[in-house]
């Protein structure tokens, strides 16, 4: 864009060289068929013509007139850019809003995966929770066999006892019986 502004730049210097138009007429044609008064008078006329036509091309009508069509050139250029612009911000906003709808769902789903995640938590301290359950109660059990094979061999010495004692009474008693 600056190159088209240093376009305008330098055509604005070509262009304002100073060009002297000329009238259409000759001066010394209508200043030959006058009288002289009327010749001077018709001459200041001509003269003033000469310099007001002299005056609008040195005033630069024509550049005035090359610049402005220059400008509104890069105006509609400019007008094209904004347009490009926004269509390129239109594009980027989509963009970003697909992205924004993408992000959503997976954090969503990554929260859906934490909960997932949690739950197992929950459900493998349950299960190590009852697992310590069972162990103390199988710890019980354990401790009430022991206990129970004590008792049952303290029965049993005193059966053997019991037996031990009705083996030497009768063999007491055979010996008397004996004697």
């Amino acid at each position: 864009m600056a190159g088209f502004f240093d376009k305008l730049k330098d055509e604005d210097s070509e262009g304002s060289e100073m060009v002297e138009e000329r009238p259409s007429y000759d001066e010394s044609e209508t200043m030959e068929t006058l009288p002289d008064n009327e010749q001077n008078s018709t001459s200041n006329e001509v003269q003033e013509n000469v310099e007001q036509i002299s005056s609008r091309s040195d005033i630069g009508i024509s550049s005035l007139m090359d610049k402005r069509a220059k400008l509104e050139e890069a105006i509609d250029y400019v007008g094209m850019m904004i347009s490009n612009l926004k269509e390129k911000r239109t594009g980027l906003e989509k963009e970003i809003e697909e992205e924004s709808v993408d992000i959503k769902n997976l954090k969503e789903k990554l929260v859906k995966v934490n909960e997932y995640i949690d739950e197992e938590n929950r459900g493998i301290q349950t299960l190590t929770n009852k697992r310590s359950s069972v162990e103390r109660e199988a710890d019980e059990v354990s401790a009430l066999i022991t206990s129970l094979r004590d008792k049952l061999g303290g029965i049993d010495r005193i059966i053997d006892d019991e037996g031990s004692r009705i083996k030497s009474f009768k063999e007491s008693r055979t010996k008397s019986s004996n004697i």
